[in-house]
């Protein structure tokens, strides 16, 4: 048997290198137990020939036929039942248990996405995988029902108005989504799109946004709500702070974008923005010929099709969710104070952070920018996991910062920091 490991649960998918070693591994304990069997047969039967004599085993034949039956049925049952052991443990292995797709109610479509499919050219001569599962959130059993609605829809046709319940699937930690077979809803009247550089500081127009599920129903609406601490008027392009952000400070913890470049030497070419709001920063460094993804989330806002409809790349994903990047891949990173998980658990900061020193590369910049103080504990669990990773420090600002109403200030760090070569 293949050793194979497959994991449903979080969207990715670990292999093992099945060997011959293995295999014949497996094979050898089943013939050990037949022949086991066998040899403790031939064993008893011949202690039993020898205590009652040869002449006993003669006349009475069909003694031996019936022990010797006997004793080939439990040699059967035994390898029936580890043959079903056997695939027990598979089926947990490849995750096909995770989800049971037997429940009343449940989607043929669900039902369809995650089946088993062959690999189009056969066995897979280095890992020994025959088939492949598709991926869906692990926290998904948790919300079956709603999974189910989410997948019930008519194939081939347009998709439910319901992003705003897979939002919700998503932020219950049913991440990845599976995919679907039918037409996202259009935008009935699309609003004229600006050119590049155009775009990225015009008003976007209300009728590039699909509002259903949404409070407001245009940016003059949402312009008024303070959405997150960094944005309270973040779609604002004229008449707000927006436009200023990243090239005027307003205070000591306010980096300008030209000088985090010029720490880097000019080596910044692709970075992601975690939790980039409305996609400003995105936008000053595609100003720069600096590629950035911003991670977005439509949470009370249209951010994704604002940050899209500016020219910039939005990445849908929650923070629970690991990043889609390879290893040492970015130049740098850039983190709010969205950062910050709202979590008592310092372990959830530790997973965000390891995620961040994976995708940035070495001499890569991590910038911190406006990261607030929540407490003490927060406080001392950022300075000891940056201590732990051993960034260099090109900058350090500890200072304190007024929320976007103006009513009270926390204490907030900004910094630069360097990944370092580790051998």
């Amino acid at each position: 048997m293949g050793s194979v490991s497959l994991k449903i649960g979080d969207g990715t998918a670990r292999f093992q290198r099945a060997t011959i070693c293995s295999s014949a591994l497996n094979i050898l304990m089943l013939l050990s137990v037949v022949a086991t069997n066998i040899f403790a047969l031939y064993a008893f039967t011949y202690s039993k020939s020898q205590n009652e004599g040869q002449g006993l085993l003669h006349d009475h034949p069909h003694n031996n036929v019936q022990l010797l039956s006997e004793q080939v049925s439990i040699i059967l049952r035994e390898i029936d039942s580890s043959q079903k052991k056997l695939a027990k443990m598979e089926k947990e292995l490849l995750g096909y248990e995770s989800l049971d797709l037997s429940r009343p109610n449940m989607a043929s479509e669900l039902k369809i996405f995650l089946d088993r499919h062959p690999l189009p050219l056969g066995k897979d001569s280095r890992t020994g995988i025959t088939e492949m599962v598709a991926s869906v959130g692990h926290s998904c059993e948790k919300s079956a029902d709603l999974l189910s609605q989410y997948m019930a829809y008519k194939p081939h046709g347009p998709c439910p108005d319901d992003w705003s319940l897979a939002q919700k699937l998503i932020l219950r930690g049913c991440e990845p989504l599976p995919r679907r077979r039918c037409f996202a809803k259009p935008i009935p009247k699309l609003g004229t799109l600006k050119p590049l550089p155009a775009s990225l500081w015009k008003p976007v127009s209300n009728k590039t946004v699909n509002w259903s599920g949404l409070g407001c129903k245009s940016f003059e609406c949402v312009n008024t709500k303070k959405i997150t601490r960094e944005c309270a008027g973040c779609f604002d392009l004229v008449s707000s702070y927006e436009p200023q952000k990243f090239v005027k400070a307003r205070g000591k913890n306010d980096f300008l974008i030209d000088d985090v470049l010029a720490m880097a030497g000019g080596s910044v070419r692709i970075g992601f923005d975690i939790g980039g709001g409305s996609g400003t920063f995105a936008a000053r460094m595609a100003e720069r010929n600096v590629t950035v993804i911003t991670n977005t989330l439509n949470i009370d806002a249209p951010f994704s099709e604002f940050i899209a409809a500016r020219g910039l790349f939005p990445l849908y994903l929650s923070l629970d969710h690991r990043f889609p990047f390879y290893d040492n891949a970015l130049d740098l990173v850039h983190a709010s104070s969205l950062l910050d998980l709202g979590t008592a658990k310092v372990e959830k900061l530790e997973f965000l952070m390891f995620d961040i020193d994976r995708i940035l590369r070495a001499g890569g910049l991590f910038w911190l920018d406006n990261f607030y103080y929540t407490s003490e504990e927060k406080k001392r669990t950022l300075t000891r996991l940056i201590e732990l990773f051993g960034y260099k420090k090109l900058k350090w600002v500890i200072g304190e910062k007024a929320d976007v109403s103006g009513s009270s200030k926390s204490e907030v760090l900004s910094a630069v920091l360097q990944k370092p070569i580790r051998v």
